[in-house]
């Protein structure tokens, strides 16, 4: 026996770090300095075991130093060759393959000094299970940072799930354990057993594994490779866009609640049939993007998506990756983009997932006052690890790179900027300069968001963040966070208040539709009303009206629309919003779809389709969302009669009028000062009997009168419905 009985007792015992070092063939030189070659080999499930010299055939037995399966034999040869192992299991059964310990790290000290420097920006390449080819030799390689750990291997079924076999390598001071199976694993199923610091034994999915199955096992699979996916997206991806400028309308997506199929027990909709119905549905209600809720893997469906344990791989409840890919190849040729939430401010604790990986605080702080999130119970990533920022931000790309997204909405960026958000005084650590701001991740927002517009600088990149932190979508170059769009929450917050008080109080209010004026062009603002504002018991947005039957509360929903979409801003609405469902939303039922059979319900829907139409037509409106200079007040101060009323302006003479009568009283003759002399065409109203109103209108439009009011020369005498919002359109000198 050429191993020591001490590093055979390691193997035996699963305690190996460096397998590699003792397995596969190496030199050896005998007592009397004559140099050799051994071979061993570690195998579960086998009987016997010969090493096979490719070249010329020839057979060395291999001895049995151990039940366990450990092979080792002496040849008297000084050069390496080319060789396989032939085993013979229990039953008598012959295999021959290739050794996982004969080959070379397939991961370059280059690639593990990007890692390791937080800048590997496509690190999924690496790390994870990947099908590659050495030599000719088509096999898996398994790759998983754990820096901490004193012995990972690599289990499935394709060695029993046990920890003794499958030992993976230590490169370098890497901390990335590397083993190269030459063998095909697709499909197969696998974790790591990772030997923490602390010695104990853990079973960890893979963090950058691309498919999983579900509970209770949560394994990673081994899949081929995304990029062989046969996309047909070439004219969208060329197509010239900018957020700046184009109309953004969203329409907010839970895929597992949006529609199921009654006749299969209510089971959800999967990638290919969303592809078809989802896909259609939004064409036809105009809005020009989508934006999924978590789709990335996680354990419990309760939380919407919101605590991934699988960053790298849409959830298997749908379909496999190439589904998912198909999902958004067609939403695409329908000119329809594809924005994704993603949750880079906190993880759960699944024990399966991140946490304490290695047997230490790998990817969250150690500290329970930096490292866990006391609202969601929570674990929050350590920001300042580079292999950590590096798994974040190369995970972001991955979904550009791998499955053509458009943009991400970033998750409770307010939790990441603040150091004591929701904490009391004693429990959170002040940063270097004694503030409440954490730097560490302020800094890696920057950096993410540098980066994702270095590489793909056509992506969206929208931040929900609740404070008043400043600069939120000011370039990084000018110290802003660099996203390109902010939800405006405070006008969400007002706006709702608003609309939640009884018409005959609004008087009192009207401040709250005013004030978001304010501070409307500080940041690029996208308007939401999102999954966030109809559950948790805070009701639909069609019964957060307080006023009347649903009739109504149906008006008051068409008004408030009509002013979302008149306000500058991109817009988001969540699903079921559009065609104001009663129900507050529930994520276990599909939407109340049998509701459109109502004219209130239909007729806000309808209302919904043309807003989106108009906004995109009318491109001015896109092209001055973020223009101070285009917007200004027509009547702001009408407070008695709750009438608002402002000018969206163009570059040229283009020009709409919104106006919100926002009590149930009709006015008439209602007088507003405009810039411009001629027609001022009706182009939305929200009373129309088509959308379910009582169809009070101005026959199409009107021409201006001369006279001075609001600080014009000429003015329009309008004929306002209750609770409505209208939209009037200069045209010049145009007839009816």
């Amino acid at each position: 026996m050429i191993i020591s009985q001490e590093e055979l007792l390691s193997f035996v015992l699963a305690k190996h770090s460096q397998p590699h070092d003792r397995l596969g063939m190496h030199f050896f030189r005998t007592k009397n300095g004559k140099k050799k070659i051994v071979v061993r080999a570690f195998l579960a499930d086998t009987r016997r075991c010969s090493v096979i010299d490719m070249a010329t055939a020839k057979k060395y037995t291999m001895k049995k130093l151990d039940v366990s399966g450990f092979f080792e034999t002496t040849i008297a040869r000084i050069d390496f060759f080319k060789y396989q192992l032939q085993s013979e299991d229990f039953r008598g059964n012959y295999k021959t393959f290739f050794d996982p310990y004969s080959f070379q790290p397939t991961i370059s000290e280059f690639d593990q000094y990007l890692f390791n420097e937080g800048k590997h920006r496509k690190i999924y390449e690496k790390l994870g299970a990947h099908i590659i080819s050495i030599e000719s030799i088509e096999g898996t390689r398994f790759c998983v940072w754990a820096p901490n750990a004193q012995r990972v291997s690599v289990v499935g079924d394709f060695n029993h799930w046990d920890g003794h076999y499958g030992l993976m390598r230590m490169l370098g001071n890497s901390g990335l354990w590397e083993l190269f199976i030459p063998e095909k694993l697709t499909n197969c199923h696998y974790k790591y057993e990772i030997m923490g610091a602390d010695g104990k034994l853990r079973l960890k999915s893979d963090p950058y594994a691309h498919y999983f199955e579900g509970p209770p096992n949560n394994a990673s699979i081994v899949i081929e490779s995304i990029s062989s996916f046969p996309w047909n997206d070439q004219a969208w991806q060329e197509k010239i866009s900018n957020f700046r400028s184009d109309a953004i309308s969203v329409y907010e997506v839970h895929v597992d609640s949006w529609r199921k199929i009654v006749e299969e027990q209510n089971r959800p909709l999967n990638y290919r049939e969303l592809a078809q119905m989802l896909c259609d549905y939004v064409y036809e209600m105009g809005f020009t993007h989508i934006e999924l809720m978590p789709i990335m893997e996680h354990p419990f469906l309760g939380s919407w998506g919101y605590q991934i344990t699988g960053f790298f791989a849409p959830t298997h409840r749908y379909g496999t990756p190439d589904d998912f890919c198909y999902f958004v190849d067609h939403l695409h040729q329908k000119n329809i983009g594809v924005i994704l939430d993603w949750v880079p401010a906190h993880f759960p604790k699944d024990s399966f997932a991140l946490e304490y990986f290695d047997g230490t605080h790998l990817y969250e702080h150690a500290d329970p006052r930096q490292g866990i999130h006391k609202d969601w119970g929570t674990l929050i990533f350590n920001y300042g690890r580079h292999e950590v920022r590096n798994f974040l931000i190369a995970n972001a790309l991955s979904w550009f790179d791998r499955f053509h997204i458009d943009g991400i909405r970033i998750d409770a960026v307010a939790s990441m900027l603040y150091l004591d958000y929701s904490r009391k005084s004693d429990e959170w650590i002040p940063n270097r300069y004694g503030g409440h701001e954490n730097i560490e991740a302020i800094e890696f927002l920057r950096e993410l968001n540098d980066t994702i517009h270095e590489k793909f600088p056509k992506a969206i990149t929208i931040a929900e963040e609740s404070t008043s932190f400043g600069g939120v979508t000011c370039s990084t170059i000018h110290h802003g966070l660099g996203f390109d769009m902010k939800w405006n929450m405070g006008w969400m917050h007002d706006t709702l208040s608003y609309f939640s008080k009884p018409t005959l109080l609004r008087k009192y209010y009207h401040n709250q539709l005013t004030f978001g004026m304010l501070y409307q062009y500080l940041e690029h603002f996208m308007l939401a009303l999102s999954h966030d504002e109809v559950v948790h018991e805070k009701c639909s947005l069609i019964n957060k009206i307080s006023n009347g039957d649903m009739r109504e509360k149906s008006k008051n929903l068409r008004a408030l629309y009509g002013l979302m979409w008149g306000w500058p801003g991109k817009k988001l609405l969540f699903m079921s919003s559009e065609f104001g469902q009663s129900n507050e939303w529930d994520h276990n039922k599909s939407l109340d779809w049998h509701l459109l059979q109502y004219p209130d319900h239909l007729g806000v829907q309808r209302w919904i389709r043309d807003l989106n139409f108009f906004y995109k037509n009318e491109k001015f409106l896109a092209q001055s969302d973020f223009d101070p200079h285009r917007f200004s007040w027509a009547v702001v101060d009408d407070a008695d009669n709750s009438v608002f009323a402002f000018f969206r302006h163009g570059q040229n003479d283009e020009c709409l009028l919104v106006v919100c009568n926002l009590t149930p009283v009709v006015r008439e003759d209602y007088k507003i000062g405009v810039p411009y002399e001629g027609y001022w065409k009706e182009v939305l109203n929200s009373d129309l009997k088509y959308y379910g109103g009582d169809n009070i209108n101005n026959s199409g439009g009107c021409f201006s009168m001369k006279g001075t009011f609001h600080g014009h020369f000429q003015y329009l005498s309008l004929l306002l419905p209750g609770l409505s919002t209208l939209f009037f359109l200069f045209l010049r000198a145009a007839r009816p």
